[in-house]
């Protein structure tokens, strides 16, 4: 199989690419190097990439003319998006990275004969506040990012519908491990107690829950889905632990591991 992974410098993303090629699959990586944070950080991925003899396309799927870069592939994994909740990014940058990429690259898969299936990465952020129901419950997101996102996977399912292409949608709860973006909690602890930096909370957020899923085991479940995919087609399904903890049991963990105590100044509630 011959396999396009967009997203790929990113953290699940450059796991995703390494994992595939481990199983002896052709494996080609897109990613635009957005800059939501530091590049470096994305370029040392693809370095480790080209190491397996893993190709990475620096363009933007937004913009470019996809059908080259599609046309002898079996199948996509579609991970590039642009991630997060942030207030500094307008509407529009999450539209075009998210919906309108999404979009593209679906236009250009369609006109391939030999394309066999599409899997959409998802995340639990289209839930909105309360992410604990199944994939049954209404989807009622409450930032660009799950709406884009959200709007995104319609447009995968609507193809699926429609009987143009075969595909499933993965909605992804939280990842955690090795490449971890910079700006997630745990990453934002250790780096605080490595250079003895205080770590800033919110009151009240000690207490809130939240399941965090290892790398490993979110490629387990991506490759399983394409394993079963005749199974999986035209299905959206969730994926993470049924194992929860709160925020300030996780700071304990990481101090354990660390054999040091974080700094943590309480700030005013969000």
């Amino acid at each position: 199989m011959k396999i396009l992974i967009t997203g790929a410098a990113g953290f699940i993303g450059s796991h995703l690419a390494e994992r595939f090629a481990s199983l002896n699959q052709i494996v080609i990586g897109i990613d635009n190097l957005l800059n939501n944070y530091h590049v470096t950080l994305k370029e040392k991925n693809i370095e480790q990439l080209q190491k397996n003899d893993i190709p990475v396309i620096n363009t933007d799927l937004s913009i470019t003319n996809l059908s080259e870069f599609v046309k002898d592939v079996d199948f996509v994994f579609h991970l590039a998006a642009q991630p997060g909740i942030d207030s500094l990014v307008p509407f529009e940058q999450y539209e075009q990275n998210n919906t309108i990429a999404t979009k593209n690259l679906l236009d250009a898969v369609k006109q391939n004969n030999i394309f066999k299936g599409f899997i959409n990465i998802s995340t639990s952020s289209v839930y909105g506040t309360n992410a604990t129901k199944n994939e049954l419950s209404e989807p009622k997101p409450i930032s660009y990012y799950g709406v884009t996102k959200l709007a995104s996977e319609q447009l995968v399912m609507s193809e699926s519908r429609n009987g143009n292409l075969r595909a499933c949608s993965l909605r992804l709860y939280s990842v955690y491990g090795p490449r971890e973006r910079p700006e997630k909690l745990y990453h934002k602890l250790i780096k605080s107690i490595l250079f003895d930096e205080e770590f800033p909370i919110f009151e009240g957020s000690k207490l809130h829950v939240r399941s965090y899923t290892y790398i490993n085991d979110i490629i387990d479940g991506i490759v399983s889905a394409y394993n079963n995919f005749e199974k999986c087609n035209g299905e959206i399904f969730n994926i993470g632990t049924e194992h929860s903890i709160t925020t300030e049991e996780g700071n304990w963990i990481i101090e354990q591991i660390m054999g040091k105590k974080a700094n943590l100044t309480v700030k005013p509630k969000r």
